[in-house]
């Protein structure tokens, strides 16, 4: 998730205000931007409603500063794009975040590991909305542009045993182990796999490293959660169908 990226150098006094006292920096941000401040005060007040997870005014804040930044031919449109489409679907409104994220790539301003994350956040969008199909094309992308990214090869992973392609599943978490051995959230949906596999026991090992690895996570309470769930002789019922906590990345 980009939705936290660093702020552009003449909004450099915006992050202390908004972690001192997010309610004042909406106010400091709102005079800022009637006094036409334009994208950067935008921005900043974006930003002090996320502190607060407002998030409606949040993207509404960023999608307005993306468009003054758009009027003034200023490049930084599409970072606040990609902020607007992570506020949306903190909100829990993919279709928007979608739409913003289509602005931002067709811009041709993002590339490189910035881009492979906006598809990476897209393919989170696509999954919430409904539409597997295009959350693999993000996903197949992603893969090229940020290869060594973790979390590329877990929401890769969890898409597919969601779709049905274990071997491919398998596969894909094998990748992200190999870059984050001791990450709860990629043990939790090895173990997802395994058991979508027909691997049971293999289900219980994956799941018991994520409770050791991140006792305190939300991924290490799930782990838990399904291990309560197996039987006596390493039996469960059918995986939840969601992609599990790999689909949302902590803010930067």
């Amino acid at each position: 998730m980009i939705l936290l990226l660093p702020l552009l150098a003449q909004a450099a006094t915006c992050p202390a205000d908004i972690k001192a006292d997010p309610a004042r920096a909406v106010e400091t941000a709102t005079r800022w931007a009637a006094s036409g401040g334009g994208a950067l005060a935008r921005q900043c007040l974006g930003l002090a409603f996320a502190a607060q997870e407002k998030w409606p005014e949040a993207a509404r804040s960023f999608e307005q500063g993306a468009r003054d930044a758009e009027r003034a031919g200023n490049k930084a449109a599409a970072l606040l794009w990609v902020q607007a489409a992570n506020a949306r679907l903190a909100g829990g409104e993919p279709r928007p975040a979608i739409a913003a994220l289509d602005a931002a790539l067709v811009s041709g301003a993002l590339t490189g590991p910035v881009k492979g994350e906006a598809r990476l956040d897209r393919a989170r969008a696509n999954v919430a909305a409904g539409d597997l199909p295009a959350a693999r094309a993000d996903l197949d992308e992603a893969l090229k542009l940020v290869p060594d990214d973790p979390l590329a090869w877990l929401l890769s992973a969890a898409l597919a045993r969601r779709m049905g392609v274990i071997e491919r599943a398998q596969a894909d978490i094998a990748e992200a182990m190999r870059r984050a051995p001791d990450d709860a959230s990629v043990a939790l949906e090895a173990g997802r796999i395994a058991l979508a596999a027909g691997l049971a026991p293999a289900a219980r090992v994956a799941w018991e490293g994520a409770v050791r690895a991140q006792p305190d996570s939300e991924a290490a309470k799930l782990a838990l959660a399904e291990l309560g769930r197996l039987g006596p002789t390493d039996q469960i019922s059918e995986p939840p169908s969601s992609l599990g906590p790999g689909l949302r990345r902590d803010d930067k």
